[in-house]
């Protein structure tokens, strides 16, 4: 253990103080050794957070370089499912044109029929269609009389 520094015996005026350690120079050792200390904590520190640091720069390089290969990846897979959609729908298209196409052909030939078959008819019952054509005609412009 450590003497207490006020004793009896230190405390007399006439004893020599040479004997024992000042408060001045135990404070003086107690300040240097904290600064000593202090240096050291802030040189740990300030290395510590130099490592975090590189090690930041790396995992951000890390993380750029990964989504820059998954935005390339994700925008060959778009360019490619664009491709493929537009060629399905111009191939659609075709196929309706195509469909739509067949149907005006087929309509116009009935039509045609229609045509013929109709005029056929009138030139074989004239009086039954002008008496048919009369009655509608009546009919009508009663409808709209009223």
């Amino acid at each position: 253990m450590t003497e207490p520094l006020s004793t009896p015996a230190n405390l007399d005026p006439s004893s020599d103080f040479s004997a024992t350690p000042s408060v001045t120079q135990a404070a003086n050792d107690l300040r240097a050794a904290a600064g000593e200390k202090a240096k050291e904590l802030a040189h740990s520190i300030s290395s510590q957070a130099a490592t975090l640091k590189e090690r930041a720069v790396e995992s951000a390089q890390h993380f750029r370089d990964v989504a820059g290969e998954k935005a390339t990846t994700l925008k060959q897979t778009a360019t490619e499912r664009a491709e493929s959609l537009r060629i399905a729908a111009a191939e659609r298209a075709h196929r309706l044109q195509e469909t739509a196409t067949e149907q005006w052909s087929h309509t116009c030939e009935r039509g045609k029929d229609i045509q013929i078959t109709a005029e056929d008819y009138i030139r074989q019952n004239p009086t039954k269609c002008v008496v048919g054509a009369l009655g509608i005609g009546i009919l009508v412009g009663l409808m709209v009389r009223r």
